[in-house]
């Protein structure tokens, strides 16, 4: 497998988010995020720890962005951070936010690198969230209006936009498990969350149409194929509803096919349509992004509301102990060019963690990581020959960075980051993926 495999134009990039990496929370006029709350909330993350500092990318953002010119990737992804441009949510205008976006694109381009801005990636302001947050219709009107103004201010250079990441997510671990920022446990406001965060995504997919000139708009979904533990029709059964949990909930909508009606039935509680909801949510999007991190096995379950239960399979398993199955990104690939038919697709995320050090050499030799990419890239290369409409891959992610509930515990990155002195080092993973992509432009 070789790069000149691929499509020519395939693009070929890395991502971030916000929040994750950037510090200077207090800096500059930035407000506070959900995640500021949360992670400094006793109990709710590994350690205490919260992105305050982070890997400080908000001051040195001209040495990441050599870090991925010498990787050689030609498109980065990367997250605005809503509370640093509206510190209230809505209203007042921080326009250091916006210098500091300005300063970044222009970076970028001038490197040679395309700017995929993603507008919300969970860090939503504390003061919407005080006001209802993502359960209240009126959050989703908010989003429209800061999607306005950030891509008038950046549409002019940045004409790939992704509205939101991983609404599941959002909706779920935020709002359901409690898990992540805001840590509420209420089904019914998970429910409302994510028919607002999709409304949301309607909202801002014209408004950005209207201010980007030839703009490329998409979403992000976290898309897991879900497969039965056994041939029991009752687990069969069981994994079509992780899919409608996972998957088909946000799918069907955003597709123009509304709310899956057994997830509807199943879960008794349906999200607060009003008027023409689903014909917004379904506004034409010129892309599908995907993140792929593994699959769900699941068995029946009674356990309420969702019936399901998931089952640990395979010897291979990540730090975040999630199996590695690249197998399940092929299917998924597959599976919605043939039912969804999404003009293209992009793997806006895939990537793995594992326990990475400093050997005595001074390397990081993340070998696992070297194979998890390569397999995982081999079955996007035989989903493209069988027919897939996947144009670019995303790698997560460019560095070491505050990895939610799980702090600083966890590393993705294909660079290392020694936090307390904020030392950047190129992994074996990152070296190989640079060295994948000359590969090509040498036999082009």
């Amino acid at each position: 497998m070789k790069r000149s495999d691929f499509p020519a134009n395939f693009i070929w990039g890395t991502a971030t988010s916000a929040y994750q990496i950037e510090g200077a929370v207090s800096e500059d006029g930035r407000g506070p995020s959900i995640w500021d709350t949360f992670s400094h909330t006793p109990g709710k993350t590994k350690g205490g720890d919260h992105g305050d500092v982070a890997c400080d990318h908000y001051h040195r953002y001209p040495e990441d962005i050599a870090l991925m010119k010498e990787l050689g990737v030609n498109a980065y992804r990367f997250s605005v951070a809503w509370p640093r441009i509206l510190p209230e949510g809505r209203g007042r205008v921080n326009p250091r936010g916006l210098d500091f976006y300005n300063r970044l694109v222009d970076a970028l381009l001038e490197q040679g690198i395309t700017p995929w801005a993603t507008l919300y990636h969970w860090d939503l302001p504390q003061s919407l969230e005080d006001q209802g947050g993502w359960p209240s219709r009126e959050t989703a009107y908010a989003f429209a209006e800061y999607a306005d103004l950030v891509t008038r201010h950046l549409g002019d250079r940045v004409k790939h936009w992704i509205t939101l990441n991983e609404p599941w997510c959002s909706a779920y671990l935020g709002y359901h498990a409690g898990i992540h920022a805001p840590g509420q446990q209420n089904f019914k406001h998970s429910i409302w969350a994510s028919h607002h965060l999709l409304l949301a995504h309607g909202l801002a997919v014209p408004v950005i149409r209207r201010n980007v000139t030839g703009a490329r708009v998409g979403i992000t979904l976290n898309l897991s194929p879900g497969y039965p533990a056994s041939p029991d029709p009752a687990d069969v059964a069981a994994a079509r509803r992780f899919d409608g949990f996972q998957n088909r909930w946000y799918l069907d909508p955003l597709y123009g096919l509304g709310y899956p009606a057994d997830m509807l039935a199943l879960y008794g509680e349906a999200p607060s349509v009003q008027g023409d909801d689903l014909i917004t949510i379904a506004a034409p999007t010129d892309f599908l992004g995907i993140n792929y991190y593994s699959r769900a096995v699941v068995r029946n379950s009674d356990l309420e509301p969702y019936r399901f239960q998931y089952v640990r399979v395979g010897e291979e398993h990540t730090d975040m102990d999630w199996e590695v199955y690249p197998e399940g990104l092929y299917d998924l690939l597959i599976r919605l060019g043939r039912e969804y038919r999404p003009k293209a697709i992009y793997i806006t995320e895939n990537g793995a963690a594992y326990p990475d050090a400093v050997a005595d050499d001074g390397g990081i030799h993340d070998l696992e990581r070297v194979r998890y990419f390569q397999r995982h890239l081999a079955l996007c290369l035989e989903a493209l020959q069988h027919g897939a409409p996947l144009k670019g891959y995303f790698a997560w992610s460019l560095l070491d960075n505050f990895e939610w509930a799980e702090g600083y515990a966890k590393r993705f990155g294909l660079v290392y980051v020694d936090f307390p002195s904020q030392r950047r080092r190129i992994k074996a993973s990152g070296y190989w993926f640079r060295d994948f992509l000359r590969e090509a432009v040498a036999s082009s």
